[in-house]
């Protein structure tokens, strides 16, 4: 269905006012499969986004400076975050050895063990969306790379 049909909307000033509405409109959608896929787990996606940059960085750790870098919602609060994953067994911290000051995190077998559950929905729900070939989500990553180039 157009993006003028779901939202009621019979026309844009412009086909750039128009696409930057449906970003949004789709960043929605997507969210709400997201969020709805991880309450069942008792994860948020900045939850998920985390466990997902310590496993890629695993077995090393990883401070929480570098966390917040790499966090795709960069309003997300990464220590906030981290504690919540730390209290639920997820992830562990400790104190740096060469920094006193700075804090390592790390995922724990548990989090790993989740991890590997969650990508497996994520998986599911990417698979659900097979109407798009492959060569469209390139060209769609490729236009959404080129909106964000400074």
């Amino acid at each position: 269905m157009s993006l003028e049909k779901q939202i009621k909307q019979k026309s844009f000033s412009s086909e750039a006012e128009k696409a930057f509405v449906n970003i949004n409109f789709t960043q929605s959608y997507i969210s709400g499969l997201l969020n709805a896929a991880m309450k069942k787990h008792n994860v948020s996606v900045q939850q998920f986004n985390v466990l997902r940059i310590l496993k890629g960085q695993h077995p090393k750790p990883v401070s929480v400076n570098d966390i917040t870098d790499r966090m795709i919602d960069k309003m997300s609060n990464a220590s906030r975050l981290v504690e919540k994953l730390r209290l639920k067994g997820l992830i562990e911290r400790s104190k740096c050895s060469f920094d006193k000051r700075q804090v390592d995190v790390s995922i724990t077998p548990t989090g790993v063990a989740l991890l590997d559950q969650l990508n497996l929905i994520i998986n599911e729900i990417i698979s659900n969306h097979n109407h798009v070939t492959s060569e469209e989500y390139q060209q769609l990553n490729t236009l959404l790379d080129k909106i964000r180039k400074d």
